[in-house]
């Protein structure tokens, strides 16, 4: 109860301020009216969808489509209350001045009026946010970008000069409601053609049969050298109730079973050679290992033991935590790791060769894109789908392809 007079009070705030801006615009009372039943519509529904959660059954479309057109609403009236407010810092004064200099002969009330041109610089402040967070529900989430990028060792195997690695992480598939943007995805992964595709984690967010309406989507993807995929933290179920452990483990295996059917060799602390004339690459896939209270299943040990110190070495790790706590430590050299779990928090302004920024940064300090530590690469994608809130705001959903070159960087 305490928490909901706490919403409730900040909330009122919030409007206080951002009604304010709206009446100082326009006297119609119709706009007033259609002000206030928005409000109270995507507050209602999202407090409905608040106390209707079902933790069995996981986070519907319904809840976030709530989640989504509650935030749609809330960042807009934050700016309105920092510009609305940040004029009050002014008129207080000059109401506290007029009050002990006029008294009873004040013209008025002391508080000089709201200027109008304020109002209108902060309702189109923020009409930028509430238009991007619209944009990023109605199409930035189906807005797949493929990202590529050239990275360079001199140890790499010759026969892997010029090797392609298309990666794709945190599918999501229970998020999704437009098959026809997943299918066309699925065909910009294809159209790569690379040699190896490798999948690193959440395929579902709760639930193996959250992928069931996507078998024959997800079935066409195709690479030379085959699928390789590993767990992510929402692959094991543990973000929903079950009525029994066997239920939850039975879950996890028919997950698994759908990663072998739609052509995956699911590595679980494991490691494959990929060769090619004559010569071979180490790839390891370590189950999910994040700190923070995430899972820690991954045993990187496990995983490569009957791999050679000196090969050539690309990991899988879900959580880019991993790497910066575990794996750039090891005795083995990791050469390249491929990780995801951020979504870069679907939000966030990327200008390349600009400005590359998002909350996601004050979480982590790997988030999206390529790093290199201690003579090490890792990229974090951006992910493939959604998660909570049903949109992304300048993160766009990601597929990456990475070429392995011989020798260094020549400037």
């Amino acid at each position: 109860m305490l928490r909901w007079t706490i919403f409730l009070i900040i909330f009122g705030i919030l409007d206080f301020y951002a009604f304010q801006a709206f009446r100082t615009l326009s006297k119609n009372n119709w706009l007033l009216a259609i002000y206030w039943i928005i409000t109270l519509l995507v507050v209602g529904n999202f407090v409905y969808s608040y106390y209707g959660f079902n933790r069995s059954d996981g986070f519907s479309h319904a809840n976030a489509y709530a989640v989504g057109f509650f935030i749609a609403i809330l960042i807009p009236k934050m700016v309105l209350l920092l510009v609305m407010f940040g004029e009050d810092i002014f008129r207080v004064p000059q109401a506290v001045y007029r009050y002990f200099t006029e008294g009873n002969s004040a013209q008025g009330h002391y508080f000089p009026p709201r200027r109008e041109f304020i109002s209108k610089i902060a309702l189109g402040l923020a009409a930028i946010p509430f238009a991007s967070i619209i944009y990023g529900i109605y199409k930035g989430r189906y807005n797949f970008k493929v990202l590529k990028y050239t990275l360079h060792f001199e140890d790499l195997p010759k026969a892997f000069d010029g090797y392609k690695i298309t990666q794709i992480s945190d599918i999501h598939s229970g998020s999704f409601d437009n098959v026809e943007k997943v299918h066309y995805a699925v065909n910009l992964i294809n159209e790569q053609e690379s040699d190896v595709i490798l999948f690193t984690g959440d395929m579902v967010n709760n639930k193996a049969e959250e992928m069931q309406p996507y078998m024959g989507i997800f079935g066409n993807l195709r690479a030379k050298d085959g699928l390789f995929s590993i767990l992510g933290n929402h692959d094991y179920g543990d973000y929903v109730s079950w009525e029994s452990n066997e239920a939850k483990h039975k879950n996890l295996e028919d997950l698994k079973a759908i990663q072998k059917q739609l052509g995956f060799d699911l590595l679980l602390n494991e490691s494959r050679y990929l060769e090619k004339d004559g010569d071979r690459i180490a790839l390891v896939g370590v189950e999910n290992w994040g700190v923070g209270g995430f899972k820690k299943a991954g045993d990187l040990k496990k995983a490569s033991k009957h791999i050679g110190e000196n090969d050539f070495k690309i990991l899988m790790s879900h959580d880019p935590s991993h790497w910066e706590n575990e794996v750039i430590q090891d005795a083995y050299h990791y050469h390249l790791t491929l990780s995801g779990h951020t979504h870069g928090m679907q939000f966030g302004i990327e200008i390349p060769g600009w400005i590359k920024w998002s909350p996601s940064k004050w979480r982590y300090k790997y988030w999206a894109g390529i790093y290199k530590e201690m003579g090490q690469y890792i990229n974090v994608n951006r992910g493939f789908g959604y998660l909570a809130f049903p949109g992304r705001v300048g993160i766009w959903p990601e597929i990456t392809v990475i070429e392995l070159k011989k020798g260094t960087i020549v400037s």
